[in-house]
This record gives C-alpha cells, sequence and structure tokens, in this order.
C-alpha cells in the first residue's frame, strides 16, 4: 500500500523523513510512546511509501491524529521523469525553494544501482564535470537526501518489471557528501536501517574527492563503501583537475586511505575513480603513476571515460587508449573496471547531472567566458 500524495511545500512542522530510527526513537520518547514505534513509523513510511498517518493502523488513533498535527512527510515532487533506451531512469526533483536535483537509476544485470546527490550543485571546481560549473546553492536535508530512494523505490515498483528495484545506492550525484555529513551520514543510516530500505554495508558506497578529515569521521561512525574521485595521481595535475587537492594533497589523501581500510574490516577495499580525459591523464606514465599511488591499498581503480559537455575543453580518450592504461594496471594485479556510459541520451551519464541551480557561489558566470586553461 503506498500513498502518492506526498508534496513539495515549504515544511511547517517536523519532517519525518529527517529522522533515522534514533531520531524518531527519541522523538516518541518525549511523547512518552514505547521506542518500537519508530520502527513501526519507519516501516510505513520507507518500506510501504506511507505518507498518510491515518493509513499508519497500528499507531493509536490518538498517537495518529497528534502526529497528523504536529509533524508531516514531505518528499520534493518530480517534474521530471526519463527513461534512457539503455534502461536508466533519470529523475528530476522540485525542492521547497525552487532548485532541482537529479537522480538516476542504473539496471545492470545482477544489481539496480541509485546514483543519489546530497548538494544543490556542489562546493567543488572539479573541472572536467558538468555539475560543478553550473555552481553551489545548498546542502540538502536528510529528508532531500532519502526521498531521492523513497520516489526511486515507489516508482520503480510501479513498473511492475522483474529485476527493476534498487539493490545498491551511491552517493555519486549533485554534490560531494562529505562536505553535507552529518545529513548524509543520517540518510545513509536510514538506507542501512532493516525497518527502512535494509541496505547491507556492501551495498552502499559515499563518494568523495578527498576532504580528509571527513573521511576520518565516517570511519568512525559508518561501514561502509568508499569511493575516492582521483583523477590523477601527482598533485601538479590533480590541482589543476580537482581544485580540493590544494588543500589536502596526495600525501595526505592516501594516508587517510589507508587508516580508512585499517578501521574496516578485512574484505574492505577503495573504489578510485579515474576519469580519462584525452592526452590530460591517460598516459602510460599516469598510468605507472597510479600504480605506485595505490600500492599497498587494497584497490578497485573504476575507469570512466569523459563524457562531454559544451564547453568542457576536455575529449574522450580514445578507445584504444583506455584498453591500454587498462591493461597496465591489471597486468600490476590491480584490479580494474572499464565503465560502460549509461544513460547519456538523457544527460544522465557520469558528470553531466546539473538540475537546476541558483548559484550562490557565481561559479557559472566564470564559464560564460571563454575558457583559460589547459589546451588540448
Amino acid at each position: 500500500m503506498r500513498s502518492a500524495n506526498v508534496q513539495d511545500k515549504t515544511t511547517s512542522g517536523l519532517n519525518l523523513l529527517d529522522l533515522d530510527r534514533q531520531g524518531l526513537e527519541d522523538y516518541f520518547s518525549g511523547l512518552e510512546e514505547k521506542s518500537f514505534r519508530a520502527g513501526q513509523v519507519l516501516k510505513w513510511i520507507h518500506q510501504k511509501g506511507v505518507s498518510d498517518f491515518q493509513q499508519m493502523t497500528n499507531l493509536s488513533k490518538v498517537l495518529r491524529d497528534r502526529l497528523q498535527r504536529d509533524t508531516e512527510i514531505t518528499a520534493p515532487e518530480v517534474v521530471y521523469d526519463a527513461i534512457s533506451e539503455d534502461g536508466t531512469r533519470k529523475w528530476l526533483l522540485q525542492l521547497h525553494d525552487g532548485n532541482r536535483i537529479e537522480t538516476v537509476y542504473i539496471p545492470e544485470d545482477d544489481r539496480g544501482t541509485l546514483c543519489v546527490s546530497s548538494q544543490v550543485g556542489c562546493a567543488l571546481d572539479c573541472s572536467f564535470c558538468s555539475t560543478g560549473r553550473q555552481g553551489f546553492n545548498r546542502n540538502l536535508t536528510t529528508a532531500e537526501i532519502i526521498s531521492q530512494v523513497w520516489h526511486a523505490t515507489r516508482l520503480l515498483d510501479e513498473e511492475k518489471k522483474p529485476g527493476r528495484k534498487v539493490t545498491n545506492v551511491v552517493l555519486m550525484g549533485m554534490g560531494e557528501p562529505l562536505l553535507n555529513f552529518d545529513h548524509v551520514v543520517r540518510a545513509v543510516r536510514i538506507m542501512m536501517d532493516d525497518y527502512a530500505y535494509g541496505l547491507s554495508k556492501r551495498r552502499v558506497t559515499i563518494s568523495t574527492a578527498g576532504v580528509v578529515p571527513a573521511m576520518d569521521r565516517l570511519a568512525e561512525l559508518l561501514d561502509t563503501r568508499l569511493a575516492v574521485s582521483l583523477h590523477a595521481a601527482n598533485d601538479e595535475l590533480r590541482n589543476s583537475l580537482v581544485p580540493l587537492n590544494k588543500k589536502y594533497p596526495l600525501k595526505e589523501l592516501m594516508a587517510a586511505c589507508r587508516r580508512f581500510v585499517v578501521r574496516q574490516n578485512s574484505r574492505f577495499r577503495i573504489t578510485f575513480e579515474y576519469v580519462l580525459l584525452d592526452g590530460v591523464n591517460d598516459s602510460d606514465q599516469h598510468a605507472r603513476e597510479l600504480l605506485k599511488l595505490v600500492e599497498g591499498i587494497p584497490t578497485l581503480v573504476n575507469l570512466i571515460p569523459f563524457n562531454p559537455f559544451e564547453g568542457s575543453g576536455y575529449r574522450t580518450s580514445p578507445r584504444s587508449r583506455v584498453d591500454r592504461f587498462n591493461s597496465i594496471l591489471a597486468d600490476a594485479g590491480v584490479t580494474t573496471v572499464v565503465r560502460r556510459t549509461r544513460g547519456d541520451d538523457i544527460d544522465a551519464a557520469c558528470g553531466q547531472l546539473v538540475g537546476q541551480i541558483e548559484d550562490k557561489s557565481r561559479r557559472h558566470r566564470r564559464f560564460e567566458e571563454p575558457r583559460i586553461g589547459m589546451q588540448l
């Protein structure tokens, strides 16, 4: 049973989508209700998709009325829904302040991965990412993050197609997740809660461009997968591609990766994301630098073909160069995956998510002028 009347509005009460199980237990404790009410409400919201308190029939009438008076279940509104020829599905969500974010579902033979956004735009300025070009407005709330899973689960159920469900979540959409730390951690706890989505720690991945202090905090709080957006194995090149590297250079970043691995179980490995840019970071020497950089770290290298966008100034590495780069890593014993571009016909591929952003950073104005920098 699912209620489809979740609407986007300026919240007037406590939004229960903002609360993980501990938050709900604390709330019900304040009402002098038993802690098990938290699990009941989590199931109604996240497993059954119910937003009408009067449908929560295992709650007392008095409690239902109080929840209806004092709280709400408010999610962003889906204003655009597109399905790619390859089955990838993208949703555009309208937030209460007029901003819009994007969420992408990627079906594969053995899984269905949901790519979730954590910020409106991105506070970083990676030169090859169209999301970063749009600028930055604000962090998403816990409710706005988990609502992406809520909507995707419900809408995929309505397709009634075998295998079309969310089995994995990656926080690799719009934004840098670790710069929205508290809301991301709370949302991930909901994703992994057996009373909500019940995703295992091996099926939730948090991506970061290398916010070192937050990586250490994350290792202490959550047992989950980590992906590091690397894209270069020397500081000079990475400074130009991922400006955050100037604050947390590779020596500090790789030390943080090693600390993260130590805090996880013995089967843990870090995924290093590497977008291949023609003539920029895809040479044999770059591959050998990468091997040296990750030495001693349980590693999966995810090689990603660059998805072009207007004014980027970059080109996609030819297939022969991708294969050569991949073979150098694989021959040295590093596990690699060459990511297949998915959903590019609906602008849902890696680096293409842009949403609709009121840019407080004014970054997008720089790119209205001809790009100055690396010439290809």
